[in-house]
């Protein structure tokens, strides 16, 4: 076996142990969601089309193009590559995308709420905030222009009425991501029940800031 077939099969697995941790956590639920990752240049690996993640195999995850050709496999890749190709050209920082319907997060999503208060300082150092992008239908150009535009600056966005999506320099960033945004959602809607969120205060959140800087830069290298 080839160095290739190696990284190939490595990352196939991984893919494999986050669909099942994305449906044992209630993230996706049937055939929801989809992932991706860059095995190089120019090559990606996606979930293929209508398949339950949560019970995956080897041969339900395609080989594509950057321009999201199928090369390998036998289904059809997501019907959702766009979005995911989107970020991948507009940041080259990126090696995986995850998209799913944690139910909290989502909650916000459908009321046209982002999760864009300065709450929680584990949060705002990982994630900072995340954004809520207006309702584009899902598998569209329209959307992923939406997600273009949108994520240069954010590695975890909100779509409205649809979901979340999360990106990180390899698949467990990208997942670690996805757990941060639902937990994130989850104390943010027990804080407005309880009557308010407590907004951390401008100079609290600049200094947390130079510590998300510091850990971008410890991170992305």
């Amino acid at each position: 076996m080839g160095v290739m077939d190696k990284k190939l099969n490595l990352y196939k697995r991984q893919i494999i142990q986050i669909g099942q941790r994305l449906y044992q956590k209630g993230l996706i639920v049937a055939t929801e969601g989809n992932i991706s990752v860059k095995v190089d240049e120019n090559t990606l690996l996606a979930t293929s089309q209508g398949i339950h993640k949560g019970s995956m195999t080897p041969g339900q995850i395609v080989k594509t193009d950057l321009k999201g050709v199928k090369l390998e496999g036998k289904g059809e890749p997501s019907s959702e590559l766009k979005m995911h190709l989107a970020v991948y050209h507009t940041r080259p920082d990126v090696n995986a995308v995850i998209h799913a319907h944690p139910p909290v997060g989502t909650g916000f999503a459908v009321a046209g709420l982002a999760l864009d208060q300065f709450i929680l300082p584990e949060v705002v150092v990982t994630l900072g905030t995340v954004p809520l992008l207006k309702y584009a239908t899902p598998t569209t150009d329209e959307l992923a222009e939406l997600v273009s535009d949108s994520i240069a600056q954010h590695d975890a966005l909100l779509l409205a009425n649809h979901g979340a999506l999360t990106v990180g320099k390899d698949l467990m960033t990208a997942y670690y991501k996805m757990e941060t945004l639902e937990q994130f959602a989850r104390i943010s809607l027990v804080a407005r029940l309880l009557g308010r969120e407590n907004i951390l205060p401008p100079e609290a959140v600049e200094k947390l800031m130079e510590l998300r800087a510091q850990y971008l830069r410890k991170f992305s290298s």
